[in-house]
């Protein structure tokens, strides 16, 4: 093998690390919950779920994910987009301020 082929593969590693960096970063990525109030976080994307907690007021929140679910109004609209939180946790994305009426991240 060359010199010049090993510098190809490990040029190529940077790249696949970098990569790996920016879609670790932007998972990573934490949203307001809509100013006063206190968000119900479900078992389920939608509100026939049962509510297994409660965020307090000026929490944030990262999403794993995103699934369509429940027709929900709040104060950022209204979205059948639900965002996972957690393991069976979802929160209707109405109500976390992410900047866009669209998906965010990847679709459960």
């Amino acid at each position: 093998m060359s010199v010049d082929q090993t510098q190809d593969i490990a040029g190529g590693d940077q790249e696949a690390t970098a990569t790996v960096e920016t879609m670790a970063a932007t998972a990573a990525a934490s949203y307001p919950v809509a100013p006063g109030y206190r968000l119900n976080v479900r078992s389920g994307p939608g509100t026939g779920y049962s509510v297994v907690r409660v965020l307090s007021e000026g929490a944030e929140v990262r999403i794993n994910c995103q699934t369509p679910g429940t027709r929900v109004s709040g104060p950022y609209g209204t979205s059948n987009i639900w965002d996972n939180i957690g393991s069976g946790q979802y929160v209707s994305d109405t109500y976390v301020r992410t900047g866009s009426d669209g998906y965010v991240a990847a679709r459960c």
